[in-house]
């Protein structure tokens, strides 16, 4: 399904988390150091607010300091998230050890379950990161 774009160009639909944390600046060098995350987009307010699009490998998602006039909050100031991200890698057992040598805390230890090595983190922020790959059939 294509989407077009006001300049008559072809878009590709799809879908990016927007996650909502407090401290954006300090949350991109998290994800940079927990998962190699590489900055391909910023926007940086006077008060030190940020706008940013991550990607993972190709995988991207944004995030964004909370902004609670605009009913964005980050799970630190709602007491928790709902919604939980699945990295999908190679090796589940090396990122998974990243991410927590980065800060994140150990939720689930990677394993084997459901047709999957996968395992839980929550970041600094409090989202919820499951890092996995499904096994071969």
């Amino acid at each position: 399904m294509k989407a077009e774009a006001g300049t008559g160009a072809s878009l590709a639909c799809s879908v990016a988390p927007m996650l909502s944390v407090r401290n954006g600046a300090r949350a991109v060098e998290f994800y940079k150091s927990a998962f190699g995350a590489i900055e391909v987009f910023r926007i940086e307010a006077p008060s030190g607010a940020v706008v940013s699009r991550l990607s993972v490998e190709g995988a991207e998602f944004w995030l964004a300091d909370e902004s609670p006039e605009h009913a964005n909050f980050s799970p630190e100031s709602l007491g928790g998230g709902s919604v939980r991200m699945i990295l999908t890698v190679p090796d589940p057992d090396a990122m998974f050890a990243r991410a927590v040598a980065a800060g994140a805390r150990e939720v689930v230890a990677v394993k084997e379950d459901y047709g999957w090595r996968l395992g839980r983190v929550v970041d600094p922020f409090g989202h919820h990161w499951e890092i996995g790959r499904p096994l071969a059939s």
